[in-house]
């Protein structure tokens, strides 16, 4: 296989460069499942494997957790060791963990299948986008790029049916099993018919800054989850607070020394990009942690089952989706500040619409702010990506993608952590102050604390007449404030881009400028 680093013309008219972005498609597709195929089957998993919602934040945050991590070194060990044989690797960690969370039976298990998973996801996402060029002419790249967008954005509402068809027929290891066929088939090709490219003069990949991101990241999630059992009072927990915020200070004061620094901070000084970033990344926040509490609310409040849990969603997945593709035409006529703020203000309304759900609401209601939700994820998510890395001179774009990315992935696991203890804190409280709660043993009050699911069972088991209504009605109380803060929080940053954001990005410069607005996208 060639080595390429530079111009590789003749690679780019090698015809077999088309079966070579299926490849790619396949692997930006499975990327695309996990990170919503879990959602729909965490009821299940919740059940089966007496899962408390603390532990259910871990099954979902212990694969954004890495993800987030790794992303930045995974980039740069592609440049360094070549980027065909750094995503085949990711591909065959990513399959070693789907094998591990087929096997396993437990939730800690669980969690590590989890976290390889994010390994191999981490060096994926970035490198499958870097060997584009090795494959494509100018001409042909932005298609090239479109495709493998739209298979990562495919893949997040697939998830959920692909999720529930899965669980109704089989055990619910089989959403795991579903990427070992995807993957091998991804590997297999990598091998056979992508070029092998690297960087002929690549930055050093810092073992010390990976380490403080993972072990920062990892502690502030830990204390966002235990906090809610434990009390935010708690000296573990002031403890774990602390710790994150002197490893965050001590990674952001290391990076400022580098040369070339593996996160740059200084991009922040950008008014433009710093406030795309952070609106890019609330509504990163806002959509994991919806994604977290509404399967739960679907599945065990209204009494669907998996399969048609995850049909259920579809809505506002088709708003994203509809959002997404419309949003281009409607910046160039209005500009980004008016489309991210209008983006964030409707899913501002949609969240405070659904702040109004009861136990007794239907899911007509339900779909109704889904749908309204999605088109406000849509408006706000696309545009604001692309201007960040618009507001970046030519230059500059590879370290502004690398750290939008990065701090996305930041945001979707402290949306879990921080609105799923959010949840699991009102629900505790709602469910305790209810008559029912109290006629129960110790145990099964506790238990039945855990989650929305395990009160089921304790009703179903013990036969306790109102636990079921009991426990519906705590679990949407926590839903609606979790809606209702999410409401808050778009609202306060729809105001801070109107008022802050530049008026528009400056215009590019040249023709290089196309593909990067394509990369933020991804």
């Amino acid at each position: 296989m060639v080595t390429v680093t530079s111009s590789p013309a003749v690679i780019r008219q090698d015809p077999r460069r088309w079966w070579a972005l299926a490849a790619l498609v396949a692997s930006m597709l499975v990327l695309g499942f996990d990170m919503t195929i879990l959602n729909v089957a965490l009821p299940t998993m919740a059940g089966q494997l007496d899962a408390s919602t603390g532990e259910q934040q871990w099954m979902a945050d212990g694969y954004i957790v890495v993800f987030a991590a790794l992303m930045l070194p995974a980039g740069l060990l592609g440049d360094r060791f070549g980027r065909r044989r750094m995503l085949i690797t990711g591909l065959g960690i990513f399959l070693a963990g789907s094998l591990i969370g087929t096997l396993v039976d437990s939730v800690e298990l669980v969690v590590v299948a989890r976290a390889v998973m994010g390994m191999g996801g981490a060096l994926v996402m970035p490198l499958a986008m870097a060997v584009l060029p090795a494959l494509f002419a100018p001409g042909e790249r932005t298609k090239a790029i479109g495709i493998v967008s739209a298979a990562s954005a495919l893949g997040a509402p697939l998830g959920p049916i692909v999720g529930g068809w899965l669980l109704d027929h089989f055990w619910w290891g089989s959403i795991f099993l579903i990427n070992v066929p995807m993957v091998a088939i991804g590997i297999t090709a990598c091998v056979f018919l992508l070029p092998e490219t690297t960087d002929p003069s690549p930055p050093k990949v810092d073992a010390t800054s990976t380490a403080l991101t993972a072990a920062g990241l990892g502690t502030l999630i830990y204390a966002i989850i235990e906090a809610p059992v434990r009390g935010w009072g708690d000296p573990l927990i002031l403890c774990m607070l602390g710790g994150a915020a002197v490893l965050v200070a001590a990674l952001v004061l290391r990076e400022r020394r580098q040369t070339r620094p593996m996160l740059d901070m200084s991009l922040l000084r950008n008014r433009g990009f710093l406030l795309n970033t952070i609106a890019a990344t609330l509504v990163m926040f806002v959509l994991s942690g919806l994604m977290f509490v509404l399967p739960q609310y679907l599945q065990a409040v209204l009494g669907h089952d998996a399969f048609g849990t995850g049909v259920r969603m579809l809505p506002m997945m088709g708003g994203l989706l509809v959002a997404a593709r419309g949003a281009e035409p409607v910046v160039r006529k209005f500009g980004p500040r008016a489309v991210i703020s209008a983006g964030l203000v409707v899913l501002a309304f949609a969240a405070i619409l659904g702040s109004r759900t009861t136990a007794e609401s239907g899911y007509g209601f339900t779909a109704l702010w889904l749908t309204v939700a999605g088109l406000g994820f849509g408006f706000a998510v696309v545009p604001s990506m692309d201007s960040a890395l618009g507001a970046l001179p030519v230059e500059r774009a590879g370290s502004g993608a690398g750290l939008l990315l990065t701090v996305r992935q930041v945001g979707s696991a402290v949306g879990i952590a921080l609105l799923g203890s959010l949840l699991s804190g009102v629900y505790v409280d709602r469910l305790g102050s209810g008559g029912v709660i109290g006629t129960l043993p110790d145990a099964a009050a506790d238990t039945a604390g855990e989650s929305v699911v395990a009160a089921h069972a304790v009703a179903e088991r013990l036969g306790v007449p109102g636990l079921v209504d009991s426990a519906n009605e705590a679990y949407v109380h926590g839903m609606v404030t979790v809606l209702l803060v999410s409401g808050i929080a778009a609202l306060v940053t729809a105001l801070l881009v109107a008022a802050l954001l530049p008026k528009a990005a400056p215009p590019p410069g040249d023709a290089d400028m196309a593909p990067r607005t394509e990369d933020a996208r991804q």
